[in-house]
């Protein structure tokens, strides 16, 4: 079982959370800080940001916590943010890729991506390969990607991944989720070609009632409560990501979820995802669609 107590202290490392002011980021950013670890809160909202900060603080006064204005649906923000952090620090040690949206109308961001596929995906792909030189700076410096059960019936529209005229919302969730896990594993094989001491690992909360469910469509709000039993606490759904950034067991290339049943709730540990996001061609596809797409050249 897993035990935050019993978990190394992380005193003296540096943590970026994305989207750290709710949820499952709220929650990874509140147990950093527990352990010691210096936060930084990637979020979009100052008064958001501030008012988890205030919030954590009232539960740990001696947390860390430090906030830097984070928008992934904009290559010139997520610049912004890599370029003020590396101003102020040299080393990353643990970048937890947590932020999303869920099924929402279509949109485009401010770069002309479907706002799933460049929030949850194309945003943290940009966002790690800027930061990658501090991460490689650490001793043991770990990427934590979060992904989700919707992958397992996702695929990569390579030819349209804004899928404009075809949009589905849900269909483009499940893809932007098996981008980001296919992505955890890539990234991965790439820094071992290396030899990096960095690892990747993928995460997913089960089916957690987060704050996605209560921005979803009005359908999902209706139905939640009735299968409340049947979901993971926000608490719960998080614990994956906490382990994955600190267990000193973890192994790069590791896919971690509940361990329940159909994976939706239940202590974290290793679990299985599907046979495409292992896929080393179609990795390697993606990583050249995503850096073309973004025209920036992620190198490891």
């Amino acid at each position: 079982m897993f035990r935050l107590s019993e978990m190394p202290d992380q005193k003296g490392k540096i943590a970026i959370v994305t989207g750290a002011n709710i949820g499952l980021g709220y929650e990874t950013a509140k147990a950093l800080a527990m352990k010691g670890a210096k936060v930084i809160m990637a979020c979009r909202n100052r008064d958001k940001a501030d008012s988890a900060m205030k919030a954590i603080l009232n539960e740990w006064p001696d947390a860390d916590l430090e906030f830097i204005s984070l928008d992934l649906s904009s290559k010139k923000s997520i610049k912004s943010f890599a370029d003020s952090y590396k101003a102020k620090y040299s080393n990353l040690d643990l970048l937890i890729n947590n932020a999303g949206i869920m099924i929402p109308p279509y949109r485009e961001t401010e770069d002309g991506f479907e706002s799933q596929w460049g929030v949850n995906y194309l945003g943290h792909f940009y966002l790690t390969g800027m930061l990658m030189e501090t991460i490689e700076n650490s001793d043991h410096g770990r990427v934590v990607t979060l992904s989700s059960l919707a992958h397992i019936n996702g695929k990569i529209n390579f030819d349209n991944p804004n899928m404009k005229d075809s949009y589905k919302p849900m269909v483009s969730y499940r893809q932007s989720k098996l981008a980001c896990l296919i992505f955890a594993f890539e990234l991965q094989r790439r820094l071992e070609a290396k030899d990096s001491k960095v690892i990747s690992v993928g995460v997913h909360p089960g089916v957690a009632l987060t704050n996605l469910f209560a921005a979803g469509p009005k359908w999902m709000r209706l139905i939640a409560p009735l299968f409340k039993g049947m979901f993971n606490t926000v608490e719960g759904g998080a614990k994956p990501s906490i382990m994955g950034a600190i267990d000193p067991t973890m192994k790069g290339g590791e896919y971690l979820g509940p361990t329940g049943k159909r994976g939706m709730k239940g202590e974290p540990g290793i679990v299985e995802s599907n046979e495409i996001s292992k896929d080393k061609a179609v990795g390697d596809k993606l990583w050249t669609l995503s850096e073309n797409l973004l025209d920036y050249k992620f190198d490891v």
